[in-house]
């Protein structure tokens, strides 16, 4: 099995990195500059409001949109020193007070982003802070000691629990072994752990002199982060585009790993470095709504704010004695690239799976079990039910940021995103009901309507005779405007009063009047 790690930094704007293996793209990510990077960060931000009703607060650090910092989030050292521990349920656990009871408005906390706002919600906060290093997590808020879960060899677990033990670890801070530090010596823990509480010191320091709200720890680079959190141990060749990132990702090794056995290269080829292992094809592929699979058949992923729904069809794939045959035949070929998908689209939240009905159980049961194994190689954290009798399974995965199509597209001006668009005999009719409505309306004198030029052009011609019928008898003037840069669905109907229109119109418009005889 051959991995390699491709960096794109060639375009200022864009960092790309790609993860293949045996030339197929298995993991995928991107960052743009002009949205940068908040997940992980340390702010210190103000509480603008308490709100009992969702036991949560609302914090503003800095950002467009004020942080949401739910009351299980919040750690005992941010309460206020008077406030009262009335249990209101138990997580993790230790007992949550009523959240108006320990936290003010106007109060300074020191929060870290968990997940981007998605949609119209905001960030996810916490004040259980966590510094990631290359092989150990520090929680200052922490008591706890412990080995990353991803780590499941018990031998393994065990000498690590006790290497972490004569460490020198501070009372009054917790750490945990991370999985790229399974096979380190105690001199690399040490060494990182050094590390870590030092800049802890450095940022506590910081805190106290800043301003609110102020940036208190940034997280590095998506080149830097895919190193240190990203790398699998066998990814062996890493490729790099750009000469100041390659020596800024060897630096990085030589402070933080001196031990590596990565071959970091700087490509110096005249072709794009995705198009040389041909790979952009199949980056392009994960912004499309249909994934075919090699068998003939599909998979429709459908993504909404809080959502995402993926559909099997077998389509062309006839291949099998019975429709019980190809059904499983076409699950199981389904089922590791909806895997991969869920990996390469960077997905979250709740997700729903429509595989094909079977009526054998064991095979239902053995198209979870393949799915199921494949979901344990995924970073992101993820929790799987059984498949229903109707072909369904319902699971989630672990939102950080948005997924890779919501961070490089923005909906439609024209259709909201919906993904269609009225026809102009519909929008036409539409907006014949709201002249009527406006000549019912005694004040005005007539009324004016501002639409798409194929609208206007369905009115002037196929609805002309009801204007005219219009226009006789309310004994008012229907005039209509096409405006090019309308879409079909956009329309400004107004009632003309007194002297002038109800509101500004530009008079440039290129207009049909549609003039009928007036008693």
């Amino acid at each position: 099995m051959k991995k390699i790690m491709l960096v794109n930094v060639v375009e200022l704007e864009e960092t790309r990195i790609a993860i293949l293996e045996n030339d197929v793209l298995e993991e995928f990510y991107i960052e743009r500059s002009s949205r940068g990077q908040i997940v992980g960060n340390i702010y210190k931000g103000k509480i603008t409001n308490v709100e009992p009703s969702l036991q949560a607060a609302f914090v503003d650090f800095g950002t467009p949109r004020n942080g949401f910092l739910h009351i299980s989030d919040v750690a005992p050292s941010s309460f206020l020193d008077n406030g009262k521990k009335e249990d209101k349920g138990r997580r993790g656990g230790r007992d949550l007070p009523a959240i108006q009871d320990v936290l003010r408005r106007g109060q300074d906390l020191i929060v870290q982003v968990t997940k981007e706002g998605v949609g119209t919600k905001g960030p996810a906060l916490t004040t259980f802070i966590s510094l990631p290093g290359r092989y150990l997590v520090m929680m200052p808020d922490g008591k706890h000691h412990g080995i990353s879960r991803k780590i499941t060899d018990e031998e393994q677990r065990q000498r690590l629990k006790k290497t972490l033990g004569e460490l020198r670890l501070p009372s009054d801070a917790g750490f945990i072994v991370r999985t790229a530090g399974a096979d380190r010596p105690k001199k690399d823990l040490q060494r990182d752990l050094h590390y870590l509480r030092q800049l802890w010191s450095d940022l506590s320091k910081k805190a106290k002199r800043a301003n609110t709200p102020a940036v208190i720890y940034r997280e590095s680079d998506l080149v830097i982060r895919a190193i240190r959190d990203l790398l699998p141990a066998d990814v062996k060749t890493m490729l790099i585009d750009s000469s100041e990132a390659h020596r800024r990702v060897l630096d990085f090794l030589r402070r933080a790993m001196p031990r590596h056995t990565i071959n970091v290269k700087l490509y110096e080829g005249s072709e794009p470095l995705f198009h040389r292992y041909k790979i952009e094809e199949q980056v392009e592929k994960t912004y499309s709504r249909k994934v075919s699979l090699d068998i003939g058949a599909s998979i429709v992923i459908d993504q909404t704010e809080a959502l995402v729904a993926i559909d099997v069809n077998s389509g062309k794939f006839t291949g099998e004695k019975d429709a019980e045959d190809t059904a499983f035949k076409t699950n199981m070929a389904a089922v590791p690239e909806i895997a991969r998908q869920l990996r390469l689209r960077d997905l979250g939240g709740v997700i729903v799976i429509d595989f094909i009905d079977m009526r054998d159980v064991g095979r239902r049961r053995e198209v979870e079990r393949a799915f199921g194994a494949l979901l344990k190689q995924d970073r992101a954290r993820t929790k799987m039910l059984r498949m229903s009798q109707f072909g369904i399974i319902e699971m989630t995965r672990q939102r950080v940021r948005p997924s890779v199509k919501q961070s490089l597209y923005e909906k439609c001006p024209f259709c909201n995103g919906v993904g269609m668009l009225r026809t102009p005999e519909s929008m036409a009719v539409n907006v014949m009901r709201q002249i009527r409505l406006k000549l019912g309306e005694n004040s005005s004198r007539g009324v004016e309507a501002t639409v798409n030029p194929e609208v206007a052009h369905y009115l002037h011609n196929e609805k002309r005779r009801d204007i005219v019928r219009l226009e006789e008898e309310s004994e008012k003037r229907i005039i209509i405007n096409a405006r090019e840069g309308f879409s079909v669905e956009q329309a400004e109907v107004m009632a003309i009063k007194g002297n002038g229109r109800e509101s500004a119109q530009e008079d440039s418009l290129p207009s049909y009047e549609i003039a009928g005889s007036r008693k």
